[in-house]
């Protein structure tokens, strides 16, 4: 348990990474605002724990819902920006309405989140916006054009934040992970291999989401990336 308790929103909180950042935040004893588009899917009644309903894809909502937000939980210092989706394939595969939502979740809706709740967050002596982005925020891939450019936004978006916020208490890092064995490549056509060597757990990154918190105040953390020992990419087999 950390001497020091925070008030910590995590996004995407009722699965993969988001869910595995939540529940070692709770075991640490933080309290942790989780949301998800479904609260259905939280178990309720664990001590310390608050369940939001928002959906980062509804741009329109956003600003009256995350004002809200300040409202309720004035004692708020810290973020952890989770929530993402997956979409793979040729940009010509794409709908006009796809490309727009890949990005709102991945990368215009955490904008907008952090717009709304930065001068709060500034206010406090010590607070924390972390965003957890990808492998495909470093290098461009073949089939991942609108992933990778949500990814590439979301970098470039902490990198200058960061700078912004350099002369408050409001420390901004950025967490890059490789292939996380989730849910997430459940509608996907690849996964990770199977050899514990070829993926990261979502509780690694939980971990490191941990050691950026509990770093001690006058530090940043700008930026890490965690890879598989050995990244393999396994194609699933399709019916034909």
């Amino acid at each position: 348990m950390r001497s020091v308790r925070r008030f910590i929103l995590v996004t995407g909180a009722s699965s993969g990474i988001g869910r595995a950042v939540g529940r070692r935040l709770l075991a640490e004893g933080h309290q942790v605002i989780g949301v998800s588009r479904d609260i259905r899917k939280f178990s309720h009644g664990r001590e310390g724990f608050h369940a939001l309903e928002l959906d980062l894809a509804d741009l329109a909502a956003l600003p009256t819902q995350i004002a809200d937000i300040a409202q309720r939980f004035p004692e708020l210092d810290a973020v952890v920006f989770s929530a993402g989706i997956g979409r793979f394939g040729a940009l010509e595969q794409f709908s006009y309405a796809q490309i727009e939502t890949l990005m709102a979740v991945n990368f215009t809706g955490q904008a907008f989140l952090a717009r709304a709740l930065l001068p709060q967050l500034k206010r406090k002596a010590r607070s924390d916006l972390i965003f957890i982005g990808s492998e495909a925020a470093l290098k461009g891939s073949r089939q991942g054009a609108v992933y990778c450019a949500g990814k590439f936004a979301v970098r470039g978006f902490a990198q200058a934040l960061r700078e912004e916020c350099g002369k408050s208490g409001l420390r901004v890092a950025l967490i890059n992970p490789g292939m996380v064995k989730t849910e997430f490549f459940d509608s996907l056509a690849f996964e990770p291999g199977d050899h514990a060597s070829n993926y990261i757990l979502p509780e690694d990154v939980a971990e490191t989401v941990s050691y950026v918190l509990d770093s001690r105040a006058d530090i940043v953390i700008d930026e890490i990336s965690l890879s598989p020992l050995n990244k393999v990419v396994k194609f699933k087999k399709t019916d034909r």
